[in-house]
């Protein structure tokens, strides 16, 4: 019986969100997708989970329907892809990533496209106008984010970060990271 109420939850929130994902689909538009992000994750509570998922469901690479999405969080370029069970908690900023399954994301967690978005080399030329380089940051299957923390790199599976750790490099499988930038505590692969 649950499985049918959210399946018809999810229908009504398509339906709901189609305007939205619709006009993004025929204008392909990245700031009519931000804005249209920005916008739905205003939306409390877990309907504001189901809308966001359906809205995402239609607009990302891949969005699976099982999965939650919290208040406040929103996707900030289309290139996402989500795996199967992902939770990601209230007021995150995601760019181009490539989530695996079941990667838990605490609140306030910023996953930048890369650590080259802003060129500043050009002596000159404001930074704002210099190129940059986006790239999909992969978070391995399994892994847990802490509250804070600024990942700006590769994670391996299963990877545990601290809270208001900062990744810079890419990371192997199996690690527990901390710290600013962050470092390895602990292997627990073997």
């Amino acid at each position: 019986m649950k499985k049918l109420v959210q399946k018809a939850l999810f229908a009504v929130c398509l339906t709901i969100t189609s305007p939205l994902w619709l006009l993004y689909k025929i204008t392909r538009s990245k700031d009519l997708f931000a804005g249209q992000g920005q916008l739905l994750a205003l939306v409390p509570g877990k309907i504001g989970s189901y809308i966001r998922v359906a809205y995402y469901s239609k607009t990302l690479e891949r969005c699976p329907l099982k999965g939650y999405i919290g208040f406040g969080t929103f996707f900030a370029h289309p290139e996402v892809e989500l795996g199967e069970g992902y939770y990601i908690g209230a007021y995150n900023i995601i760019g181009m990533a490539k989530i695996g399954a079941h990667a838990t994301i605490a609140s306030h967690v910023s996953i930048l496209s890369g650590k080259n978005q802003h060129g500043y080399k050009e002596i000159g030329t404001p930074i704002q106008e210099q190129p940059g380089v986006f790239r999909k940051v992969t978070i391995g299957e399994n892994s847990w984010i802490g509250n804070g923390a600024i990942i700006m790199d590769d994670l391996g599976v299963q990877n545990v970060i601290a809270a208001g750790s900062v990744v810079i490099s890419k990371t192997n499988d199996y690690e527990i990271l901390a710290g600013n930038p962050a470092k390895v505590l602990k292997n627990f692969s073997s």
